[in-house]
C-alpha cells in the first residue's frame, strides 16, 4: 500500500463553533473558548479508514482541550488584563502552542467644568487656575489598542513555560500612536524574568474602568524584574518577592545631583485566598527602596531609604457583587501610587535646612464595588480614591501637591462575545499645600473589540 506524508494544518478546528461565554469571576472579563488549530507534520502517514480517522480526530480534540486549559490556567486576571486569543495554533502533542490576539479600544471623552491636562484622568494634573483655555476639552483616542502574542511550552524538564509579549500605541508624544512595549517576559518554575506589572500591584484590587490610569490611589505600573512566586497550602496562600528596576522621581534642590541607581526595588507580598475557585483574597504587600544621589556640597554620594506597606482585597460577597480596595502608606514611594508617579516627591530638600534632604511621607486608599445586573452581560461599578502627601518639617513649596481625590461611576455592556460598550463619569480635585484647589470632570464612552 502506497504511503504518503499527511500534513494536517488547520485540521481539528473541532470547536470552531464551540464558542462559549466564560466570565472571569470577580472581574467580568468575558472571552470565547478559543478555536484551536492542531498543526502536525509526520506521524499520521498512511491512508485512513473510518476507525483510524475517528481516533485521529479524537486525539486532536483532546489536544485542543489541553491547549485551551494551558492558556486559561496561565491567563493573568485583573485590571487591564487581556482575554484569551481567538485562535491558538498547537502541536498535536501539546509541546508547543502559540496564540496571537489583541483588542481595539476606541475612547471618546469630554471634560467640563475643568479639564485635565492629560490624556488620562490624573488629579495631579488638574490645573489650579481656572481659565477659558482649561474649562472644556474633547478627546478621541485609540492608543490603548493592543496586540500580543503568547506561547506555552510544556517541557519535560522545566514544566510549563510561558513567553508573553504585549504592546499598545502609547509611545512618544500624546496621540502620536507610536508602538509601545507593555510586557515582555518568560515565566517558568515560579520565576518571571522580563518586563511585567510591578509585584507591589494587586491586579484584582480595582474594577473595570474606561480610564486607562484608573483610581489615583492604585499602583498599576510596569517594571523590568526578576520575580519568584509560590502557591502553597492547597493554593490558599501565595508568596511573591522580586527585584525590580528602580525609578526615582525626587526634588534635588541646589545641593544634590541625580546619579544612576545602584540597588533594585524589593517588593514582597503574601496573599490568602478563599472560595471554591479561590476567587476572593486579601493581600499584604511591602516595598523597600534605596535611592542614591550625589551631595554637591560634600562631594560625596549618599542615599535615602524608602519603604511602603499595602493592604488590598478582592471580595466576592455574592454572585452579583464584588468589593475592591487597597490602602498604602510609606515614604519615598511615588512610583507605586498612580497620582504621584513622576511628581518629584520621593524626596525634597528639608524646608528648614537646605543642606539636608528627606523622603516624603504619603498615603493613599481606594474602595470600589462592582454590581452585575445581568450576569456576564451588564454590570456597573463605582468608587472613591484619595492620595495625600504629608508635610515633613513643613512643606517645600506652596504650590506643592498635597491631596488628590477621584470619584468614578461606570456601566459596561457586553454587546457580543467580542464587543464591549461602556460609559463613565469621573470627578477629581487637587489641593496644594497652600490650600489652593482645582477641580475637573470627565464623561467618557468606549467601544472595545477583542480578537
Amino acid at each position: 500500500m502506497k504511503r504518503f506524508l499527511l500534513i494536517s494544518i488547520l485540521v481539528s478546528s473541532i470547536g470552531a463553533s464551540y464558542h462559549s461565554m466564560a466570565q472571569s469571576r470577580g472581574h467580568s472579563h468575558r472571552h470565547d473558548t478559543p478555536t484551536v488549530y492542531i498543526i502536525s507534520s509526520g506521524g499520521d502517514g498512511g491512508y485512513y479508514d473510518e476507525q483510524s480517522l475517528q481516533q485521529a480526530m479524537e486525539r486532536r480534540s483532546l489536544a485542543a482541550e489541553a491547549t485551551r486549559a494551558d492558556f486559561e490556567q496561565t491567563r493573568t486576571k485583573g485590571f487591564q488584563q487581556l482575554h484569551n486569543p481567538q485562535f491558538i495554533f498547537s502541536t498535536k502533542n501539546n509541546r508547543f502552542s502559540l496564540g496571537i490576539g489583541g483588542e481595539i479600544n476606541f475612547r471618546t471623552s469630554y471634560d467640563l467644568k475643568g479639564a485635565v491636562d492629560n490624556i488620562d484622568f490624573v488629579p495631579y494634573d488638574i490645573p489650579m487656575d481656572a481659565t477659558y483655555a482649561n474649562r472644556q476639552r474633547v478627546m478621541m483616542d485609540a492608543t490603548t489598542s493592543r496586540l500580543y502574542t503568547k506561547a506555552v511550552i510544556n517541557s519535560e524538564k522545566l514544566g510549563r513555560i510561558v513567553a508573553f509579549v504585549d504592546m499598545d500605541f502609547r509611545g512618544g508624544e500624546e496621540f502620536s500612536y507610536t508602538p509601545h512595549l507593555r510586557s515582555a517576559y518568560v515565566s517558568m518554575l515560579g520565576f518571571t524574568a522580563g518586563r511585567d506589572i510591578t509585584t507591589f500591584c494587586d491586579l484584582e484590587a480595582a474594577p473595570d474602568m474606561i480610564d486607562h490610569e484608573g483610581p489615583n490611589a492604585y499602583n498599576f505600573r510596569y517594571a523590568t524584574m526578576l520575580r519568584y512566586e509560590l502557591d502553597f497550602l492547597r493554593d490558599h496562600f501565595t508568596f511573591g518577592v522580586a527585584a525590580e528596576m528602580p525609578k526615582v522621581s525626587g526634588t534635588y534642590g541646589e545641593n544634590f545631583i541625580a546619579i544612576a541607581q545602584r540597588v533594585p526595588d524589593i517588593p514582597v507580598y503574601l496573599q490568602y485566598a478563599w472560595g471554591e475557585d479561590r476567587q476572593s483574597h486579601f493581600r499584604a504587600s511591602a516595598v523597600f527602596r534605596n535611592m542614591y544621589m550625589h551631595n554637591a556640597r560634600t562631594n560625596e554620594n549618599t542615599s535615602l531609604f524608602g519603604w511602603g506597606v499595602q493592604a488590598s482585597a478582592h471580595i466576592e460577597i455574592a454572585d452579583w457583587v464584588t468589593i475592591y480596595g487597597n490602602g498604602i502608606y510609606g515614604k519615598g514611594i511615588t512610583p507605586y501610587i498612580q497620582d504621584l508617579a513622576g511628581s518629584g516627591l520621593d524626596f525634597t530638600p528639608n524646608p528648614q535646612n537646605a543642606e539636608q534632604i528627606q523622603t516624603m511621607p504619603m498615603w493613599a486608599w481606594q474602595a470600589a464595588a462592582q454590581v452585575y445586573i445581568i450576569p456576564s452581560r451588564l454590570w456597573v461599578s463605582g468608587g472613591y480614591s484619595t492620595v495625600r502627601v504629608s508635610q515633613e518639617n513643613g512643606f517645600y513649596a506652596e504650590d506643592e501637591y498635597r491631596r488628590g481625590n477621584f470619584i468614578f461611576g461606570n456601566i459596561f455592556y457586553q454587546l457580543t462575545s467580542n464587543c464591549r460598550l461602556a460609559a463613565e463619569y469621573l470627578h477629581g480635585s487637587r489641593t496644594n499645600m497652600n490650600k489652593a484647589m482645582g477641580e475637573a470632570n470627565r464623561l467618557s464612552l468606549m467601544v472595545q473589540y477583542n480578537f
